[in-house]
């Protein structure tokens, strides 16, 4: 491999310019500027600092790299394919095309060597505070002695949009106050945005807003000079608190002789003739999609890559002969493995629930069920928004999280996270993607709003994130319509891979949360109640977990007749189905109750199952505190539910008030079997 100092860097710098240019060209799409701007930005980092191994991107103790302005993705393609991961040419070439690995953003797990999925602007840059957050507890939970085994930085690039977006100010404080000085962010402050020059609305001190979050700052440094950002990174690597941003004063669209310094360069492709005077200009000669051997020569990072990991495997064999204990659950839980008794902790948890059968708030329930795996799941890592007394996501086995001037820290497993839900979403999804934490976090679930976008980045990812979301509908009260959820549960069914969880009860909050921590390839939302609900009898278990289950019979409501209709609750809702039953069945009218704590669990069971749930000919009636709308997709006669905002009174009063109640129940039933006409007289 060539040294540094006979490498040459403009060469090194101008292949990512080529290839960014082209890629983007021939898919007639894509975001050229940055990657021109910031390639010598990227020679300083990834050929003199970044700690990798292309021919093993998981390594655990690799540096983690995120760009953060991912529409700039062809810098990081070029550079993924320079260095030598297995991303050929033809990739590059088939760049935001079906099916390739080169998509318009970077995405984890389509792409070797993407540590996130970005392209939300601010995103990025929260996402590496959870991946150093990451790092450093569990440093300090395994590095014992002279034994290092996590060590290692997070570099994030980052530009104008990612810190003009409110969710840069909630990671960057929390950063800050985390001291998380191996976290690494490199500013691309080129002046230009999609509307031109970001001037007259992005007026911030970016240096003093960072120095008062508690970062050191750095520069500007000239982002074309690739010596000064080397100097600036190594600069960086020896803050022993705090985390430092380093601001590089850019060019968008570096060696463009008419696009260069415009918003041109930033969202379209260059055009042919242009890219002939950028190539003129650059000193490039070579053909589209060409690199010289000497060039790939200067990138490959293969050879450095396996000795790195190399001499990192042979620390940790030490470890392993000196603390073969600690050595066997490091590799597990990098793994995503869960210990070997999560199981046998389940069904006792669930056991335990069942027969004690109490009536508690589901929130409440979440918290005895995370008594039980948080002790017996280490790398559970809980948290809230600045309502930990009300969503109860602290138990005995996670102490704050707390840190010391230093940067030492306690090893606490409950994060304050400040009035900050959005960053607490995506900080999470960073701490998942890092690997080694399971992490939760708690609030309303009417402000799962703030968090949205982030819980759809970990259901696109694929990431193991669980969100506890309390005070799930009008029965939180008083509070009134700004805290009451109403269409907050639907919404979040419509997420594409994200199982959500309402569950009536201590058994199904248990096995709700036992299928949350279970599924690896899944994010999960856990809508839990602020008021008390009675324990709904059951007679088994085992079906909770397809999301839908027969909870009660006619005969189990002393009418010994087929049913004749189905109610479907979810949730508190479930007791007014239970009421309503026993009603009807002292009216002689038998149904069934169905408890549906997950629909989107449900909605993946086979087809038999269902139709044993829910026996086609038998009427349909939906119960949920909540907007009809999603309810129509199961055949329903009707819904008992909520399509406006709430009010302010106590619970039991909004209640009676918007129907929640069982007599409401009983003549929804009625209508719908066709035993009773709607009330005045008017047939449904």
């Amino acid at each position: 491999m060539a040294t540094t100092a006979a490498r040459n860097p403009t060469l090194m710098a101008n292949a990512i310019r080529a290839l960014a240019m082209d890629a983007v060209q021939q898919a007639n799409s894509g975001h050229p500027g940055a990657p021109m701007g910031m390639a010598d930005i990227a020679v300083a980092l990834w050929s003199r600092h970044l700690r990798h191994n292309p021919a093993n991107p998981q390594w655990a103790n690799r540096d983690r790299f995120v760009l953060s302005n991912g529409h700039g993705s062809m810098l990081i393609y070029a550079l993924l394919h320079l260095s030598g991961y297995e991303l050929p040419i033809e990739e590059l070439k088939a760049f935001r095309q079906l099916h390739s690995k080169t998509p318009g953003h970077p995405e984890v797990g389509i792409t070797p060597g993407v540590e996130t999925t970005t392209g939300p602007l601010g995103q990025g840059i929260t996402n590496a505070v959870g991946l150093a957050l990451a790092e450093k507890m569990l440093a300090k939970e395994f590095n014992i002695d002279e034994h290092q085994i996590v060590d290692h930085h997070t570099y994030v690039f980052l530009g104008d949009g990612c810190l003009m977006e409110g969710i840069s100010h909630e990671a960057a404080s929390l950063a800050g106050a985390w001291k998380l000085n191996k976290l690494i962010a490199i500013y691309d402050d080129n002046g230009i945005s999609i509307d031109g020059q970001v001037a007259p609305w992005f007026a911030d001190n970016t240096a003093q807003r960072f120095e008062a979050y508690g970062w050191n700052v750095i520069g500007p440094v000239d982002g074309h000079d690739v010596d000064a950002v080397d100097a600036a990174i190594a600069e960086a690597k020896k803050s022993s608190v705090k985390p430092t941003l380093v601001i590089a004063k850019t060019h968008i669209g570096k060696g463009s002789p008419n696009r260069a310094n415009t918003a041109k360069a930033h969202g379209e492709p260059l055009g042919n003739e242009e890219i002939k005077l950028t190539r003129e200009q650059l000193g490039w000669a070579h053909e589209p999609f060409v690199i010289p051997q000497e060039v790939y020569a200067d990138w490959d990072a293969k050879a450095a890559g396996a000795a790195l990991e190399t001499a990192w495997d042979e620390r940790f064999d030490a470890y392993a002969t000196a603390h073969p204990e600690l050595a066997a659950e490091f590799a597990r839980r990098m793994a995503g493995v869960l210990p070997a008794n999560f199981a046998q902790t389940a069904v006792d948890a669930v056991v335990a629930a069942h027969g004690k059968a109490e009536t508690v708030a589901s929130r409440k329930a979440s918290q005895i069920a995370l008594e039980a795996f948080t002790a017996a799941v280490p790398e559970l890592l809980g948290g809230s928004a600045d309502l930990t007394g009300s969503n109860l996501t602290n138990t005995k086995s996670t102490p704050a999280f707390r840190v010391e001037a230093d940067g030492s820290s306690n090893g606490g497993r409950h994060i304050n996270y400040g009035v900050r839900e959005f960053g607490m979403a995506a900080i999470m999804n960073g701490v998942a993607l890092h690997g080694g934490y399971i992490p939760y976090g708690g609030t309303f679930l009417t402000f799962s709003d703030y968090s949205r976008n982030a819980i759809r980045m970990a259901a696109l990812m694929k990431q193991r994130v669980i969100h506890v979301f309390t005070h799930d509908s009008i029965g939180l009260g008083e509070d009134g319509p700004t805290h009451q959820s109403i269409e907050h549960v639907a919404s979040l069914r419509l997420i594409p891979g994200l199982d959500v969880w309402r569950p009536a009860d201590t058994t199904e909050t248990v096995v709700a949360w036992t299928m949350a921590i279970g599924n690896a390839q899944r994010p999960s939302v856990l809508a839990l109640s602020r008021q008390n609900l009675p324990y709904a009898p059951k007679t088994a278990v085992d079906d909770i977990a397809k999301g839908a289950y027969v909870l009660s019979e006619p005969s189990d409501a002393g009418l010994k007749k087929k049913a004749r209709g189905v109610i479907i609750a979810t949730g508190s809702e479930v007791q007014l189905a239970l009421a309503a039953q026993a009603t009807l069945a002292q009216q002689g009218i038998p149904v069934r109750v169905v408890s549906m704590p997950s629909t989107t669990v449900f909605d993946r069971q086979d087809l038999a199952y269902k139709k044993a749930v829910l026996p086609e000919g038998l009427p349909r009636v939906a119960v949920e505190m909540g907007v009809s709308d999603g309810w129509w997709k199961y055949g329903v006669a009707a819904v008992v539910g909520i399509d406006s905002y709430g009010e302010s009174a106590p619970a039991p009063v909004l209640f009676k008030h918007f129907g929640f109640t069982a007599e409401n129940v009983v003549d929804t039933v009625k209508v719908a079997l066709g035993v009773a006409k709607l009330k005045g007289g008017k047939k449904r």
